[in-house]
């Protein structure tokens, strides 16, 4: 599995102990980080933990600020010209799904799904730790999407998902509408290609057994007000 990590101004908040954890615990893991510009001292971090594990660690950097939803789009289709991944990720870089439980899905995968998504349902033993007006306004647009999708999905927003190569090079070969709801377009476009029902069976929704909100979202704020036009835009183009 490579799982991406879409990286802005994150030298101070990238937790590399976990990094370490994990890679030091996972020798057919490899992780891609992408430095979308960043002007503080995320490259040189970065480079400090390729250097630490020179063949399980790359880095791509962006020449301009693009946003997550490019530079996440990047970072998959450079893993999918790997031959050897059986599986391609792409995770938050605050870790608030842990990079154990991302690479935990490749079992799902192993037995036939070709595209799985963790989601923050709250069961029983699990834990999700989230401000409650991010949570009102998640379910808010959550409910839209799944009106948009015509399929119901509790959570497309969650920072942690899992595809085969093949899945992959479809869901993101064209350039986002939206620079942060780009999951909804990930659905959309799996979803056209191979029809609602076949896309069904070949993905599973998987509740996380841990998710823990690491600090503010970078989202600003006005956003809330834009994303009604990108959901908008992401419909017509779904209807099309």
């Amino acid at each position: 599995m490579i799982i991406v990590i879409p990286c802005y101004n994150e030298a101070l908040r990238l937790p590399l102990d976990q990094f370490v954890s994990f890679l030091n615990g996972h020798e057919k893991a490899e992780v891609l980080f992408v430095n979308d510009a960043s002007t503080d001292d995320t490259l040189m971090v970065l480079k400090r933990i390729e250097n630490q594990f020179k063949n399980s660690v790359a880095i791509i950097s962006n020449d301009k600020n693009v946003g997550k939803a490019e530079s996440v789009r990047r970072g998959v289709l450079h893993a999918a010209r790997d031959n050897n991944t059986t599986s391609i990720a792409y995770l938050d870089a605050d870790l608030a799904t842990s990079l154990e439980e991302c690479y935990s899905y490749q079992k799902y995968l192993d037995k036939g799904k070709k595209f799985v998504f963790a989601s923050r349902i709250l069961k029983i033993g699990s834990i999700v730790e989230r401000k409650f007006s991010r949570f009102l306004a998640g379910r808010i647009i959550a409910t839209f999407i799944s009106s948009i999708l015509d399929v119901k999905v509790y959570d497309t927003q969650c920072g942690c998902k899992v595809f085969t190569p093949e899945i992959a090079q479809i869901a993101f070969k064209d350039a986002f509408i939206s620079k942060w709801l780009f999951d909804v377009e990930i659905f959309s476009r799996i979803i056209k290609k191979f029809g609602k029902d076949t896309a069904l069976e070949s993905m599973d929704e998987i509740p996380v057994n841990k998710w823990v909100d690491q600090g503010e979202s970078k989202v600003k704020p006005t956003y809330f007000f834009k994303l009604w036009i990108d959901l908008y835009k992401i419909w017509k183009l779904h209807r099309a």
